[in-house]
């Protein structure tokens, strides 16, 4: 077993993740999910708060495809950015991009106070771009 396999068995072990059987059907509509919304936060018609959401709603998808393809589930957003080190190799740096991105998404959704920047957007959807990259060539692979 691989460090990072081992990494989500024990994840899986503690009840942060649910182990499920891999469905590369579910995988594929999630990372058209990603797409999509991906797609829609690029959109200049749509509020900036509106592609915040966007980007991060397709962060999310592509994230939780790449954690199904390895046959794990979480209820946790969280986790799910925070297991991209072990699901597709991602440094820390990277996915804590998104776990800010993730804050900024909480403090909108419960206390309604969401304070964005165009150039948050941009380098939101760059990440979610490499991010659908990645997932893509994981399930590409199987």
């Amino acid at each position: 077993m691989t460090v990072a396999a081992t990494a989500l068995a024990n994840l899986a072990r503690i009840g942060q993740l649910k182990s499920e059987p891999r469905n590369i059907a579910e995988c594929q509509r999630m990372l058209a999910m990603a797409r999509t919304r991906l797609a829609d936060a690029k959109l200049p018609s749509v509020s900036l708060e509106g592609r915040f959401t966007s980007a991060y709603n397709a962060a999310h998808a592509a994230a939780l495809a790449a954690l199904r393809w390895h046959g794990y589930r979480s209820e946790n957003r969280f986790t799910v950015f925070q297991c991209l080190s072990h699901t597709l190799g991602w440094s820390a740096a990277q996915w804590r991009m998104l776990d800010a991105a993730h804050q900024k998404r909480n403090l909108a959704e419960y206390e309604g106070y969401l304070e964005v920047e165009e150039f948050t957007v941009a380098e939101l959807c760059e990440t979610v771009a490499t991010l659908i990259k990645a997932t893509s060539a994981l399930l590409e692979a199987s």
